[in-house]
């Protein structure tokens, strides 16, 4: 397929976490609020003059000083963040939001205030508290951090509109990059799509890592240059889907693809399932607790434990896996991730026997890409995926 016009640049977006888009709001009086997880809702960190950046760390190579500080055991996301916010590389942030979500972020957070990773006067972390359930006193709860904890904690340190029009604001805005990503993204249903998972992992990425009205310009002519992509003549040896814990390189995609599938759909963390729906609205009550309704319901997190929360995440996956036509599935986690361990080893057995999906069960580094071991799998896994269809065919 011809290469997209803007493919290069997100490219380049994508190789540090302050890159030329957040330069560029921050100069135009935004203020830079990160966040590193799901459970905190974007739109309350694009509120007024925020932008919200999703932390990731590009490049990475050794993280010796942070596992020093952390030790061997604890996830290499938080270690690789560690690393990179001990060089300096996140004194771009005017504030950063933090969930208690897992202990090794939470070490994440400790070592960042401890080790004043962030020398702006006016920089805060505030750190908020996520149910496990989802029940009427879980939203009341959550709401209640969110309000005290977060958008106080904002208007306090940066003096920026939190009011109700200001929240509805974000989520418009929030939403125009939604329906690009979702029109995109139903793309990949085609039985010859016109682009390849690589590529939406790039463009899903640089929505969560660049303000939003400076990348939306990019991404509306990139999705009218797809409307009239023609794909290759030669269709993918197999199409698959990822499911799992953190993954903020699209090179692992890449990988994926290099043995010859297509990857379809994307559930995991930074991808767009959870995190590129449309939040809808209403006028009777107020834009807050919809929103948090919204990000409770939708998120697909291993920590959430209740049984209708475990149920979901095994009917998110099988219904993606029809809707796009996959012939299986990847189930991956990052290496000493406890809620994906468990959900990952559980599951993987679960989606084979109970639902009829070929499964292909990984832990990864955080940089995985040179990673021949992985290679070999997934070059497995391809070919075992069509020996089924040549099988299935016969029969």
């Amino acid at each position: 397929m011809k290469d997209l016009k803007h493919l290069i640049y997100f490219e380049n977006l994508l190789d540090n976490a302050d890159n030329e888009l957040v330069e560029q709001a921050a100069k135009d009086g935004r203020y830079i609020m990160g966040y590193t997880c799901y459970h905190i809702p974007e739109v309350l960190l694009n509120v007024d003059k925020c932008v919200s950046v999703r932390l990731r760390a590009p490049r990475t190579g050794s993280i010796d000083i942070s596992t020093y500080y952390m030790s061997n055991y604890v996830c290499e996301y938080a270690r690789a963040l560690l690393e990179r916010a001990i060089e300096g590389g996140y004194q771009f942030l005017d504030g950063l939001a933090a969930v208690d979500a897992c202990s090794m972020m939470n070490r994440f957070y400790e070592h960042f205030n401890i080790l004043k990773c962030n020398e702006k006067p006016h920089f805060f972390l505030p750190i908020l508290d996520v149910p496990y359930k989802t029940e009427d006193f879980s939203y009341n709860h959550m709401q209640r951090q969110l309000e005290v904890r977060l958008l106080a904690a904002m208007k306090e340190h940066l003096g920026v509109d939190i009011s109700d029009s200001a929240i509805r604001a974000a989520v418009a805005e929030h939403n125009i990059i939604c329906r690009i990503m979702q029109e995109i993204s139903e793309m990949r249903k085609a039985d010859n799509p016109v682009i390849t998972g690589y590529e939406f992992h790039v463009l899903n990425l640089v929505t969560y890592t660049c303000p939003k009205y400076l990348i939306l310009p990019y991404l509306q002519e990139t999705l009218e240059e797809l409307k009239k992509r023609k794909p290759d003549d030669k269709l993918p040896r197999a199409r698959v889907g990822i499911v799992g814990s953190e993954i903020d390189d699209p090179e692992f995609t890449r990988m994926i693809e290099d043995a010859g599938a297509r990857v379809v759909f994307d559930r995991h963390c930074f991808g767009s399932t959870p995190g590129r729906e449309v939040i809808e609205l209403n006028d009777k009550e107020d834009a807050l607790p919809q929103v948090v309704r919204h990000y409770m319901n939708s998120c697909e997190c291993a920590r959430y434990i209740a049984d209708n929360k475990v149920l979901q995440r095994r009917e998110t996956a099988d219904r993606l896996a029809k809707e796009f036509k996959a012939d299986g599935i990847i189930y991956e986690q990052m290496k000493y991730c406890d809620f994906w361990g468990f959900e990952r080893a559980l599951v993987s057995h679960i989606m084979a026997e109970e639902y009829g999906w070929p499964v292909l069960s990984i832990d990864r580094l955080y940089n995985a890409k040179g990673s021949g071991q992985l290679r070999t799998r997934f070059q497995a896994f391809v070919e075992s995926l069509e020996i089924k269809k040549i099988q299935k065919g016969g029969k």
